[in-house]
């Protein structure tokens, strides 16, 4: 599939027949040259109507419907929380990434309860103490902080005013979106009194209490999550008794089944999200949530079940959940999740990269060595990270290579001679250093002959190891260079 058309249900949009819908003044005020260039930006999820002024006037009123129509993705957006730090679930517009890029990254929620205390004693954890461990939660990943997204409140007492004294402290403490969680109306209402401005999420309606949750939802203006575990007819059935009612910001919760039903729930996902995408079954529309929390019911050991909440979730992720729900904040369980999120939405069309540039370590001087990699954003922190470990004071030379790493860059003329002299002239490295040696990592050793001669015969090229966990013994026992070298 290109870059300029996605699949919808059965059928392809083009930007022809957003463009057709369209002022077509080409009045530039949307920031692109003309009305086709910004079809072309709104058919790949890279701009919005909002941008387009004309489309307020009342004339284009029929035609902005449309498009909102013909524009909205299968599975739905919902927001989840207020301001800086909500969340938006959902919005996904096809089966695999390879098709077209994944939006809205699944954001994992952490569970606490409401018959944790405030504060911690005897071993025991308090309330406030793990709201700042999962605040806290952070890890450097390739340039990126990971970290988790919100927090969900489980009801374990089912006291209303229990319930409502926890969300109150909870809202005090952090402006993380929530999830609300019971399936007692009552206490349901007594925490959406101390959340409802929050706008947080409402777990969970049932066969049994949909009517006055779907109240709450509708009087509170909160999305609502709809639980029918194992069974995806129910879930439609739900989901349209939903939207008749007039709530129309759901999410599907289908359960999570950690030990014989894995397989069932791996299945379930799968075939509530095709429907939706492939078959255009609008009632399955809406995104997914899983909770691998559901590992810790049995009790048990617990890195056993940490273990496992792990892997459900990776495996959920990978088919199609929009929102997770987890108790585990130990780094070794939750990091593999983080990282595996991170890779599965980034841009498959756009490697992940960094700005290109001239990097400086340490405090070098005019005989420090100068060094290039490619700006691939794995390559460069690696590079980074060797450098650091080492304490070398030297310059690093980032080549734009287009977020290629250095072989592939190579082999793909990303990486040339002569755009390899284009940088050396465009960081001014000539004017830092009285020498003229330049190192270039191993993997582009084949480049050093003609990198030599695009420079003029005024700089030498050093081919320096192939992993940059060399470069410290490298530089022990060839710098500085020896004339004859």
């Amino acid at each position: 599939m290109s870059e300029r058309e996605i699949k919808r249900g059965a059928t392809e949009l083009s930007p022809i027949e957003v463009y057709m819908l369209l002022p077509k003044t080409n009045c530039r005020k949307c920031g692109e040259e003309n009305c086709m260039a910004f079809a072309v930006k709104l058919v790949n999820r890279e701009t919005s109507l909002n941008k387009c002024p004309e489309l307020e006037k009342e004339e284009y009123g029929d035609a902005r419907r449309k498009l909102e129509e013909l524009l909205a993705p299968p599975i739905k957006e919902i927001t989840i929380g207020t301001g800086d730090r909500a969340v938006k679930v959902g919005g996904k517009l096809v089966l695999y990434r390879h098709e077209f890029t994944y939006h809205n990254p699944t954001p994992i929620a952490i569970d606490v309860t409401d018959e944790m205390p405030l504060k911690g004693s005897d071993g025991e954890e308090g309330l406030l103490d793990r709201i700042r461990r999962i605040e806290g939660f952070s890890y450097n990943y390739i340039g990126r902080s990971l970290g988790l997204d919100m927090i969900a409140i489980r009801s374990t007492s089912n006291d209303p005013s229990a319930f409502k004294f926890a969300v109150e402290n909870i809202v005090k403490a952090t402006e993380l979106p929530l999830i609300l969680c019971s399936f007692d109306p009552n206490v349901m209402e007594a925490g959406l009194v101390a959340a409802y401005k929050r706008r947080p999420l409402i777990y969970a309606a049932t066969r049994d209490n949909w009517r006055e949750m779907a109240e709450l939802a509708l009087m509170y203006k909160c999305p609502l999550a709809v639980f029918a575990p194992g069974d995806p007819e129910l879930i439609r059935s739900l989901s349209k008794t939903l939207i008749d009612y007039g709530v129309q910001d759901l999410m599907l919760d289908p359960g999570t089944f950690t030990d014989e039903g894995l397989s069932d729930t791996i299945n379930i996902f799968t075939m509530i999200r095709r429907n939706a995408i492939k078959g255009g079954d609008k009632l399955l529309g809406f995104p997914l949530i899983g909770a691998p929390i559901t590992a810790w019911i049995n009790g048990g050991d617990p890195k056993e079940a940490a273990f496992k909440e792990s892997y459900v979730a990776a495996m959920l992720l990978s088919r199609y959940c929009d929102l997770l729900i987890m108790h585990s904040l130990e780094g070794w369980a939750q990091l593999p999740v983080l990282i595996w999120r991170f890779n599965i939405y980034t841009d498959p069309r756009k490697p992940v990269s960094v700005e290109p540039g001239l990097r400086v370590f340490g405090s070098p001087d005019e005989n420090s060595p100068v060094m290039l990699t490619t700006n691939y954003a794995l390559t460069y922190f690696t590079v980074e990270s060797d450098i650091k470990k080492a304490n070398i004071d030297c310059y690093l030379i980032v080549v734009d290579t287009e977020g290629i790493s250095v072989e592939s860059a190579v082999a793909g003329r990303y990486l040339t001679a002569d755009k390899i002299a284009e940088a050396i002239k465009e960081t001014g490295i000539e004017k830092k250093v009285n020498h003229r040696y330049l190192i270039i990592p191993g993997l582009a050793a084949r480049l050093s002959g003609e990198t030599e001669e695009a420079l003029g015969g005024d700089w030498r090229v050093l081919v320096g190891p192939k992993d940059s966990s060399g470069i410290p013994e490298f530089l022990k026992s060839k710098w500085p260079p020896k004339e004859e070298e």
